[in-house]
């Protein structure tokens, strides 16, 4: 229990640090997006770059183990819909209860998995965010395409949303240059690794900063609904799936964890970009961070 709350605490505590550095203004309310952009655009590619490229994996398993996470995204997408015939919601609303239930948050993943499972568990996790963000973002525009009218949205977007997204190409280059097995000049590779060691608490700091505790809207059944379907359908498909596939160890640990995540702070753009519902957005975001201390808590003490 021990090991389970100095991996935690950390993590979280970070993500309220930023969330007081917006209270008191610090910096400034100006400096924060800024550095989200920094962390979005360079931090973290130069971190997933740098752990693929030097990782040295057994792929044993490495199918199944993306499958679950992948088949837990589309049936818990699946039941929302089912859900939402039986309890009907605004169309905007539930383009940004979709996004809470299968976005999630890929700073916390990451921290996460790196504090508690080490370089292994972190490569692993990148190992996930290379197939889950684009299947995400396929079936996130197809929901908006659906349930919402926008001249935005054809497979130009979709396709554009995909390649110049900065953590997919830093996993495609990270793992093609370990699987072509060349070599980083020395220079370089240091310094990604330099840019690497920042990437992760500016964006915790950056999380934190985007926390609208004000807004929350506790009582609306769609953030019950949106929250239900990631806290609890979403991990519960994760583990049947990876059962079924015979996944067992710390990758399915890393699969549970995955799957209890809060979703993505990046929602709320897609939601002002594509006339969803962008104050229940907030809200999402907000409550399932909080709400996620404590899935991960059991999480950790049951699978860890």
């Amino acid at each position: 229990m021990i090991h389970i709350f100095s991996a935690l605490i950390p993590v979280f505590s970070l993500i309220l640090i930023g969330y007081f550095f917006k209270k008191i203004k610090f910096p400034s309310h100006e400096f924060w997006p800024q550095a989200d952009k920094l962390t979005y655009y360079v931090l973290m590619p130069s971190l997933l770059v740098y752990k693929l490229s030097t990782a040295s994996l057994d792929s044993e398993n490495s199918f199944g183990f993306v499958a679950s996470a992948l088949l837990a995204i589309l049936f818990t997408m699946i039941i929302l819909i089912i859900i939402n015939k039986i309890i009907p919601s605004a169309p905007s609303a539930f383009t940004s209860m979709v996004q809470g239930a299968i976005r999630f948050n890929t700073y916390v993943f990451l921290a996460l998995s790196a504090s508690i499972f080490g370089n292994e568990g972190l490569v692993y996790s990148a190992i996930i965010l290379t197939f889950a963000i684009p299947f995400i973002n396929i079936l996130c525009i197809s929901i908006f395409a659906i349930y919402i009218t926008n001249d935005k949205l054809n497979f130009l977007y979709l396709l554009k949303s995909i390649i110049t997204n900065p953590l997919i190409v830093a996993c495609v280059v990270g793992g093609s240059i370990n699987f072509l097995g060349i070599h980083l000049p020395v220079v370089l590779n240091n310094t990604l690794e330099i840019l690497s060691k920042a990437a992760l608490p500016m964006g915790l700091l950056s999380v934190g900063f985007g926390l609208v505790i004000k807004e929350i809207k506790s009582s609306k059944s769609e953030v019950i609904i949106s929250s239900l379907g990631k806290h609890l359908i979403f991990p519960i498909l994760i583990f049947l799936f990876g059962k079924f596939f015979g996944i067992d160890g710390m990758m399915l640990s890393i699969l549970v964890l995955f799957g209890v995540l809060p979703t993505a702070p990046s929602s709320f753009i897609l939601a002002r970009q594509l006339g969803g519902d962008v104050g229940l957005m907030s809200s999402i975001i907000t409550v399932q961070t909080l709400l996620s201390i404590v899935c991960i808590l059991l999480v950790l003490h049951y699978f860890i």
